[in-house]
């Protein structure tokens, strides 16, 4: 079950606790962002793996996460004979960033929102329950 928001809010969080935060990746999500930025160049999945300790299935779990949030980009290297490989490499941060203020500010519009329908409904249920009979 997630945290609720003030346990969020209490918490001491690190900036990659965004990941988490609003796209719910895991820790292994995370070490593999994490390899990717510190390598400094696009890497393979396999290249990913061996930098978080784990079999490629497994990391390429977690890389496929990454590209769906839109934390990684993927290219195609192709061989000069026939053939080709992926590799991967950290989206712009600028580009990250944008995208989580939008996703934030999505979020609190909706839950602005939420609130004054929370506030409508039991205002008007309160004033239509009859008062007590003496």
């Amino acid at each position: 079950m997630p945290d609720s928001m003030s346990e969020q809010l209490r918490r001491d969080m690190e900036c990659e606790g965004l990941l988490e935060c609003f796209h719910g990746l895991k820790e292994l999500d995370k070490d593999c962002f994490r390899a990717l930025v510190g390598s400094g160049e696009a890497l393979t999945v396999d290249e990913i793996a061996d930098a978080v300790e784990r079999e490629r299935s497994t990391a390429y779990r977690a890389v496929q996460r990454l590209l769906q949030t839109g934390f990684i980009q993927k290219d195609q290297i192709n061989y000069d004979q026939g053939g080709y490989y992926h590799v991967y490499s950290p989206t712009d941060p600028s580009e990250i960033a944008d995208d989580m203020q939008r996703l934030l500010n999505d979020w609190y519009a909706k839950m602005g929102q939420l609130i004054q329908e929370f506030e409508t409904k039991y205002e008007q249920s309160e004033t239509a329950v009859p008062a007590a009979e003496s």
